[in-house]
């Protein structure tokens, strides 16, 4: 669960395509993003709720995929309460926010 979040903010903030000035892909592998630590993260506390999932014969859910999902909306939910600025694309970066708030064009 908490692998599952730190992927969720890391692609939030720090993964997204680089390009040259020639429009050339500067990161063409995921090796070239950056990857939060305990340092970049707050402390996570992991509830789990178990609910049956209906649609399985056994009730089963994969725990995986929820973490990651979640991160992004929140980090742009806090951003635009922090900043009132509204983010819809990824990675939500300083510069993406100081353009938002109108400081850089």
């Amino acid at each position: 669960m908490h692998g599952g979040v730190a992927q969720g903010v890391g692609f939030a903030l720090w993964e997204g395509y680089q390009y040259d000035e020639r429009g050339r892909l500067l990161n063409t592998t995921l090796l070239d993003c950056k990857m939060p630590t305990a340092y970049d993260l707050p402390l996570i506390e992991t509830v789990m709720v178990e609910v049956p999932n209906p649609g399985h014969p056994f009730g089963v859910r994969g725990v995986g995929e929820i973490p990651f999902v979640v991160p992004p909306a929140a980090l742009a939910l806090a951003i635009h309460r922090a900043t009132g600025v509204r983010l819809r694309e990824l990675p939500m970066t300083p510069a993406r926010i100081l353009q938002g708030m109108g400081a850089i064009s």
